[in-house]
């Protein structure tokens, strides 16, 4: 039987579930237990602040070799994650780059506890072994830009090695 959700969505939601950790009781500077999102990129004025979400990144330019259409197939995913903060008056980023480092943080602990465990087996976001691994890569912080993001806000490439059964995308 198969089961309820995709095998990439339920990934995600291990992901959005790590990110939901990061509370003050937690040793954080942010509470983001009810602000993180998937799939989305606007936002208005009743969405909580800080904010983060978790969305694929775009396709690159010259993508990897096209995936069987059945078997496993193991390979990166890549994910961009995205927090917006209430600027500071005096040094607008500074508020993003505590978000960003909460936000590497957790991502850090989730990676070092697993390896902790690795003796029990490989558990990453709870997907038991199908994410193999993962790298938290590139950042960047941005000020407020009018017309186009209201909010201090940051950029954070995380690449996922996946393994997925291509032939069943819900196992």
């Amino acid at each position: 039987m198969a089961n309820p959700r995709p095998f990439r969505l339920r990934v995600l939601d291990g992901v959005t579930n790590c990110l939901k950790g990061i509370t003050v009781a937690n040793g954080f500077n942010y509470d983001l237990a009810d602000s993180v999102f998937r799939g989305r990129l606007i936002f208005g004025d009743d969405d909580p602040v800080p904010l983060v979400a978790v969305n694929e990144a775009p396709l690159p330019a010259s993508p990897t070799p096209s995936k069987p259409a059945a078997g496993t197939w193991t390979g990166p995913w890549e994910l961009m994650i995205q927090g917006w903060v209430d600027d500071d008056k005096t040094n607008p980023t500074d508020p993003a780059h505590f978000l960003l480092a909460d936000v590497r943080k957790a991502l850090a602990i989730e990676k070092r506890d697993n390896q902790l465990q690795r003796g029990k087996g490989n558990n990453l976001f709870g997907m038991e072994g199908r994410v193999l691994d993962m790298e938290i890569g590139a950042m960047v912080v941005r000020p407020a830009e009018p017309q186009v993001n209201e909010l201090t806000n940051f950029l954070l490439s995380v690449t996922l090695e996946i393994s997925e059964k291509m032939d069943d995308p819900y196992a």
